[in-house]
C-alpha cells in the first residue's frame, strides 16, 4: 500500500473527528481506515492518534504531521486538477468566505450564477462580516471589500468599489450650508457598525491630503441594507456601498454628497492562499466573478 493512501486515510480520520465518521464519509470500512493509519504510524515510528472507545485525539506528533501532510496533499490534488481541467468538468468542493453585505446584495447573484453553471462542483458559501483566516479555517478563496494591503495572500481585483454619502432631499434641506466635508460633524448620521471606522469618515482633498471627519448619530445598526432604509426614511445621512445604494440614487430617492472627496482606493477582491499550484476551481471561480462584474457591474 502506498504512503499517499495511508496519509489520505489519516487526514480523513482527523477531519471527520473519528474512524466511524470517516468511514461513513469516505465509503471505506472503519477497519480498513484503522489499518492504513496503523501502517502509517509503523512507517513513521510515531503514534499519531490516541484511540479509546469513547475519545479521539491527535498526539503532538499527529498535529505536526497533519499540518504539513494536508498541505502536501492539497498541492498534489491541485496539480492533478491543473492537468485534468481541460478534459473534465469542475468537481469536488469549493469553500468560499464572503461578507454578508456582499451575499445579501444583488451582486450576490454572481455566486448563484456560478453554482448554476458548475453543477458538479459542491459550493460551500460562508457569509460572515468578520475577518476570516483562510488557512486556519480551511477556505479556498474569499471575497473581500477592502483597501488592498500587503499580506501573505494572493489577491485579484474583480471590481471597483466605492461608497456614497446619501440622504433624502427633504433631510438635506434642513442643513443647507453643507459646503465641505468638515461641516458634517453637525449633521445626524445613520451609523453602520459593521464598518471599521464607525465614528469617522475618511476623505481626500484636491491635493491628495487625507483627512478624517468625526460623525455622530442616534441610530446605529449593523446592516447596510437597514442603513439604506433609514436614510430613505429621512433619519439622516448614510454611508452605503454603491452596489446597495445605486438604485435609490439613480431614481432620485437619495441625493449624494461630496463624491469628489471620497477615496477610490478600495475594491472588491478575490483573495486566496499562496500555492504553487493554484486549484483550477479557484482560478475558474475568480475568472468567473471578474467577467460577471464586467457584464453586470
Amino acid at each position: 500500500m502506498d504512503t499517499l493512501t495511508r496519509i489520505r486515510a489519516f487526514i480523513d480520520v482527523v477531519e471527520a473527528e473519528g474512524f466511524s465518521a470517516a468511514a461513513r464519509r469516505t465509503g471505506r470500512s472503519k477497519a480498513l481506515l484503522s489499518k492504513y493509519v496503523r501502517e502509517l504510524e509503523d512507517e513513521l515510528g510515531a503514534l499519531l492518534l490516541n484511540r479509546t472507545t469513547r475519545q479521539f485525539s491527535m498526539t503532538e506528533a499527529g498535529h505536526t504531521y497533519y499540518r504539513t501532510a494536508s498541505d502536501i496533499l492539497k498541492e498534489i490534488d491541485n496539480l492533478a486538477d491543473l492537468v485534468r481541467e481541460n478534459n473534465q468538468q469542475l468537481k469536488g468542493r469549493l469553500r468560499i468566505s464572503v461578507p454578508r453585505t456582499f451575499v445579501d446584495a444583488e451582486v450576490g447573484q454572481s455566486l448563484i450564477d456560478f453554482a448554476k453553471e458548475n453543477p458538479d462542483l459542491a459550493l460551500e458559501i460562508a457569509a460572515d462580516d468578520r475577518f476570516v483566516d483562510l488557512i486556519e479555517e480551511g477556505f479556498d478563496v474569499a471575497v473581500r471589500i477592502t483597501k488592498l494591503e500587503d499580506s501573505g495572500m494572493i489577491a485579484r481585483k474583480i471590481s471597483d468599489f466605492r461608497v456614497h454619502l446619501c440622504a433624502t432631499e427633504e433631510f438635506l434641506n434642513l442643513y443647507p450650508a453643507l459646503e465641505h466635508p468638515s461641516d458634517l460633524t453637525r449633521v445626524p448620521f445613520i451609523i453602520d457598525t459593521n464598518t471599521r471606522s464607525q465614528g469617522n469618515i475618511r476623505f481626500v482633498d484636491a491635493d491628495s491630503t487625507i483627512f478624517n471627519v468625526a460623525i455622530n448619530g442616534t441610530l446605529e445598526v449593523n446592516s447596510p441594507h437597514a442603513t439604506l432604509r433609514a436614510a430613505l426614511s429621512g433619519l439622516g445621512i448614510a454611508v452605503v456601498p454603491d452596489f446597495i445604494g445605486r438604485k435609490a440614487i439613480e431614481s432620485g430617492q437619495l441625493l449624494t454628497l461630496f463624491n469628489d472627496y471620497l477615496p477610490t482606493d478600495r475594491g472588491i477582491y478575490a483573495v486566496y492562499p499562496h500555492r504553487r499550484y493554484l486549484p483550477a476551481k479557484v482560478r475558474i471561480f475568480v475568472d468567473y466573478l471578474h467577467n460577471w462584474f464586467r457584464k453586470n457591474g
